[in-house]
């Protein structure tokens, strides 16, 4: 498969409630710890944050060398057990948040036409300074003939945020087009997913065990937080391996 050096990940909190939230707050910043030791530019697009410093969906466009290669497993559904740091009385909790890798494609090979599109301003409530806050930086873009809604809040200015919108666009758009290609039905970005259900899942944190497990491969690693930190290099090797054993 050809390089694609671009991609957009995309994570949602699942079931668990605020701790569905504070565990997707987690892989976004273990990805971009991970990011950050490959030399990749990882810039966040867009979020929505939960009350307790996590994060109910979180968009970050990625790029480097061989991103989307490298990244194209990750997407599914991930559970984690253990102990909230809201419980009180020591029971473990299971919950889940799912994790999408799309491909971003160049702006040549996805054709939107601007009369399909709606795009509307608000207030930013995101980081970003006093500015994005006092000003409607932010940017929506709806795509009518796919229904797909789009935003992005992060960036300073309305431009900025309005390439970043169309960047995530561009992406599902042409993940939609690569499926209907291949005759597929449904949204990819949903088969990739799931419905975020704890029996879908791809991958289990066991915190008590401290132990991470994924099923797909059967394979299991100790040393979660090493793994939280970014240090996800085994996890890669064992599915290149498994690729180039199948």
């Amino acid at each position: 498969m050809e390089e694609i050096n671009k991609a957009i990940l995309e994570i949602r909190a699942g079931a668990g409630g605020d701790e569905a939230a504070l565990f997707a707050g987690d892989l976004a910043r273990m990805y971009q710890k991970f990011a950050l030791k490959k030399g990749w530019r990882f810039e966040v697009l867009d979020t929505s944050d939960s009350s307790l410093h996590g994060y109910k969906t979180f968009i970050a466009e990625i790029a480097g060398q061989g991103v989307y290669n490298i990244l194209k497993n990750e997407s599914g559904v991930h559970r984690v057990q253990r102990v909230p740091t809201t419980e009180k009385s020591g029971r473990i909790h299971t919950s889940t948040a799912s994790v999408a890798i799309l491909p971003l494609a160049p702006a040549a090979e996805v054709s939107i036409s601007p009369q399909d599109l709606e795009i509307s301003f608000f207030r930013s409530s995101g980081p970003g300074g006093q500015n994005v806050n006092k000003v409607e930086t932010a940017v929506r873009i709806r795509h009518f003939p796919s229904g797909l809604v789009v935003s992005s809040q992060t960036g300073r200015s309305q431009a900025a945020n309005r390439e970043s919108a169309m960047s995530i666009l561009r992406a599902k758009l042409f993940e939609f087009q690569q499926e209907q290609k291949n005759a597929a039905m449904g949204d990819l970005r949903r088969q990739q997913i799931g419905s975020a259900d704890r029996s879908e899942k791809i991958r289990t944190y066991n915190f008590p065990q401290d132990r991470l497990t994924d099923h797909r491969i059967n394979k299991k690693w100790s040393n979660l937080d090493s793994i939280l930190e970014g240090n996800m290099e085994p996890i890669f090797k064992s599915f290149q391996k498994n690729e180039e054993s199948s």
